[in-house]
């Protein structure tokens, strides 16, 4: 069978960003996965935290993302 036509969204982009309420897009932040001992817990503490894209990416991202916002 042959599926129907429509938008459809990009399964990579959404496991990487969320979208909030008020339509900003949040990522999280690199260099948590490994070699954790040598970072301060200062450091690994503001790693766990997310981040707001940068608005020249953001565009890119929304698209990528149709029923999201």
């Amino acid at each position: 069978m042959r599926r129907p036509k429509g938008n459809r969204t990009r399964k990579a982009v959404a496991k990487r960003f969320k979208i909030t309420a008020s339509g900003k897009v949040m990522r999280s932040r690199a260099g948590k996965r490994h070699l954790l001992a040598t970072k301060s817990a200062k450091r690994r503490r503001s790693l766990g935290s997310s981040k707001e894209v940068d608005p020249t990416d953001k565009y890119r991202i929304t698209q990528s993302l149709p029923f999201s916002h």
